[in-house]
């Protein structure tokens, strides 16, 4: 029988990790477990500083962790090359699409990991072109990626990821910046994904219409929460920046 490690696209074990800083150490998560299955779309949600983009790093590499393991379709991940072929499966959108885009070009951006996966050129503009064209961005090829909007910028990263036909996607505060036609339009295609994702965000609005299940960091700690969430709100609250209930509000 196969076990939920084995069936997850990738597994967290025992993970934790902490900055140095001048006067002492800070611990940012502390032994946290995770496993995300195929189809599984999760928010993330947490106060700034809590460590949400840290996991993302733990995950894809780009940090080692104190302690603990990465593991991608159940085989633990320890090298840099064992990482980058998880990196090729697991997409990170990155917060600041400016950090995603680093060609002239919108073509030469979304072209660029299929390239790197071993596609021909004409294979992987193809597939740049194909993925433009499902994200509603047919005739971007050949603008200039520095002078797009910032609402096209995070579809273009968006497209330089999905273009790698990824199993799973890491999305960081995609929704920061933009307009409300720009993050109607992420959320419409983010909804016809069924790509397994972790979402982090603070808007809530957009994280219950694109993720089931939501989990937070709390002093380092990975945990469920407001899994039916009834609207969210900020005001002068012991808990006015975290999702809650009121129990004598009405149903």
């Amino acid at each position: 029988m196969m076990s939920s490690q084995d069936s997850a696209v990738f597994s967290l074990e025992h993970i934790s990790v902490a900055y140095s800083y001048e006067g002492g150490v800070r611990t940012v998560l502390e032994d946290v477990d995770f496993s995300l299955e195929p189809g599984q779309h999760v928010g993330l949600y947490g106060p700034n500083g809590s460590g949400k983009t840290t996991l993302f790093r733990c995950i894809t590499g780009l940090l080692q962790p104190r302690q603990g393991l990465v593991r991608f379709h159940g085989r633990a991940v320890r090298t840099e090359s064992e990482f980058h072929a998880l990196r090729c499966k697991v997409g990170f959108v990155l917060q600041h699409a400016e950090d995603q885009l680093f060609f002239p070009t919108v073509l030469e951006d979304v072209a660029f990991g299929p390239l790197n996966l071993g596609y021909t050129p004409e294979e992987a503009r193809e597939t740049a072109l194909q993925t433009l064209r499902d994200l509603g961005l047919a005739g971007f090829e050949d603008r200039q990626t520095h002078r797009l909007s910032g609402g096209e910028k995070k579809l273009v990263s968006l497209a330089t990821v999905l273009a790698m036909q990824p199993e799973a996607l890491l999305l960081d505060e995609p929704t920061n910046g933009l307009d409300r036609e720009a993050r109607q339009r992420l959320t419409d295609i983010l909804c016809g994904l069924d790509t397994a994702r972790i979402v982090i965000s603070h808007d809530w609005d957009f994280l219950s219409r694109v993720c089931d299940s939501y989990m937070t960091i709390r002093e380092g700690r990975l945990m469920p929460c407001a899994p039916d969430f009834r609207h969210s709100h900020t005001h002068i609250h012991p808990r006015g920046d975290e999702p809650h209930w009121h129990p004598d509000c009405p149903a």
